[in-house]
């Protein structure tokens, strides 16, 4: 990972978690998501009575495109529904392409347009329509493990890091990756690599809150985004994290020499830890350093976390 630049923008993410978290949509929770722009397939839950969309990093709702206001609108969540007024923005808030000038009462599936970055509504009684979303799911999700993709990640991690840097709040990352995973490969053949991936990010998600952000960042190695998270506090879900995943029996079927076979297989992950500091500048320097952890974790004899 080290020297990996955040060089485009495009967003991505998990199926699996889509349905963990439509247990809060079924209760009610409307979202938002984006069609277009850096952060296209992101998901933004309105699940507060006032919500501030625009460009300024302390936005309940941030949009990174020049063409937004740095407050642009507003979304209300009220027992008649959901409302959006402009907040007096240079270019306009449009409802399926026409202006508003007061606040406008949303229907399911309208789109949103803010200056020109494009946002779709969907109202907490369509949750199976925003599961089925092809905008979002091929934006977001990672095809090997159901969870989020190496873009989504980048994006939400530029998103927390401007968050943590505004409000002082803390972030934490775990960086991680699958000891000698190599082996499993070459001795049992990619499919069986393949399973070993999709079983820990299961066991990975049962082990985070519903906030953090979990995402393959490629290949064997993995990021959990704590939000509002110390690195002291982030030692505890590492460690949960790291002896669930240790603790985890992979049953792997492969062929040998024309024979079918089976082998319980146990997989270690090394973790490193990085918190956020005033003096970072980039997201990359959040990066950087859960990765030198990680380093540390592996030279120190594995199956091990680092802060």
């Amino acid at each position: 990972m080290q020297g990996d630049e955040f060089e485009g923008k495009t967003v991505i993410a998990d199926l699996s978690q889509i349905r963990a978290s439509t247990k809060q949509q079924k209760k009610g929770t409307p979202c938002l998501v984006q069609y277009n722009g850096t952060g296209t397939g992101k998901r933004f839950l309105i699940d507060k009575a006032e919500l501030n969309l625009g460009r300024a990093a302390t936005s309940d709702i941030v949009l990174a495109d020049n063409s937004v206001s740095r407050t642009h609108a507003h979304i209300y969540s009220e027992d008649m529904g959901v409302f959006v007024e402009d907040a007096g923005s240079a270019n306009g808030t449009y409802i399926n392409e026409t202006k508003i000038n007061e606040r406008y009462k949303l229907s399911d599936q309208d789109l949103i347009r803010l200056g020109i970055l494009l946002l779709k509504f969907f109202s907490a009684d369509n949750v199976d329509g925003f599961i089925q979303d092809k905008i979002y799911q091929l934006a977001t999700i990672d095809a090997g493990t159901q969870i989020f993709n190496k873009q989504y990640l980048k994006d939400t991690l530029e998103s927390e890091f401007r968050k943590a840097k505004s409000s002082a709040k803390n972030l934490t990352i775990l960086v991680f990756d699958l000891d000698h995973f190599k082996k499993v490969n070459d001795t049992y053949g990619h499919n069986a690599g393949d399973q070993v991936l999709r079983d820990l990010a299961k066991v990975v998600k049962s082990c985070i809150r519903r906030e953090d952000i979990f995402a393959r960042f490629g290949g064997e190695e993995f990021v959990v985004i704590l939000p509002n998270t110390s690195a002291q506090q982030s030692v505890k879900v590492a460690e949960t994290i790291r002896q669930k995943c240790e603790e985890t029996v992979h049953t792997i079927a492969y062929v040998e020499n024309g024979q079918n076979k089976q082998v319980a297989h146990t997989q270690t992950i090394s973790i490193g830890i990085g918190g956020y500091n005033p003096n970072m500048t980039a997201p990359k320097d959040l990066l950087e350093l859960a990765d030198q952890k990680l380093y540390q974790s592996k030279k120190d004899g594995r199956n091990r976390l680092t802060l």
